[in-house]
């Protein structure tokens, strides 16, 4: 990770880091349910300079039919990365990092989904990143659970997600590119705050117990104000707009 130079630059003596932002104090987060008239559910987030659109389809028919489940329906999700969302053109096919994405955020949604409820059946989410600003990932995962509802998918609780880590030896919420690109430590969080469960953790760096305990608490109580986000934004399109779809 980086080294004390970019340390310096990232917070100074104040606390105040490279973005102007308190230590504690998240980005600009916007998310608006709905928006694609052929999706199911859809959802919209802009998570600091992240623009990311998610789409959920289903439950309908699995194809081939082997692959469906008889106990249980599956849940199936493609995170990418449009090649004009970083500022040097990425390929269009599908990278390793775009794979292992994507299932991370299928591992994080899949508790909160009942999938139970609607066995030999596939629900699939699609997750476009249209401008790419470090944490991707949990602004991804943010627009997916709201889209899952929007679908009026059964669902346990939503998924909130927010990164934690670690800048000049200290704790901060909500990690933005040029922190996770020279900072000490990135930590990913996905919960569910009505079950108080965690449902994603990574950790990129090097934390001592003590800082990886604060982390973990910056994470979630930042996934509890992306929470009530999503929320706002359930309730602006159903009670404000008369319940109308998308």
């Amino acid at each position: 990770m980086g080294g004390r130079e970019s340390d310096m630059v990232l917070l100074d003596a104040n606390g105040i880091r490279c973005d102007g932002r308190r230590i504690d104090e998240p980005r600009r987060i916007m998310i608006k349910a709905g928006g694609l008239k052929n999706a199911d559910g859809s959802a919209y987030i802009e998570f600091g300079d992240n623009k990311i659109i998610a789409g959920v389809f289903g439950p309908r028919d699995v194809h081939p039919k082997h692959m469906s489940d008889t106990d249980t329906g599956i849940l199936r999700v493609r995170y990418h990365m449009e090649p004009f969302s970083v500022s040097e053109r990425k390929n269009p096919a599908p990278s390793r990092r775009e794979i292992e994405i994507s299932k991370v955020i299928k591992e994080a949604l899949a508790p909160a989904v009942m999938l139970e409820k609607f066995p030999r059946t596939a629900v699939d989410v699609f997750i476009e990143v249209i401008q790419a600003d470090g944490g991707t990932r949990c602004a991804a995962l943010s627009a997916a659970s709201v889209a899952l509802a929007d679908a009026g998918i059964p669902m346990r609780d939503m998924v909130a997600a927010c990164a934690a880590g670690k800048v000049a030896d200290t704790v901060i919420l909500d990690v933005n590119n040029e922190e996770d690109q020279a900072g000490q430590a990135d930590m990913p969080v996905g919960y569910m705050p009505n079950l108080e469960k965690i449902t994603l953790l990574q950790l990129d760096g090097v934390l001592s117990a003590e800082e990886y305990k604060k982390c973990v608490e910056t994470g979630i109580n930042g996934c509890k104000l992306v929470y009530e986000l999503q929320k706002k934004a359930l309730q602006e399109k159903y009670f404000q707009n008369g319940g109308q779809q998308n």
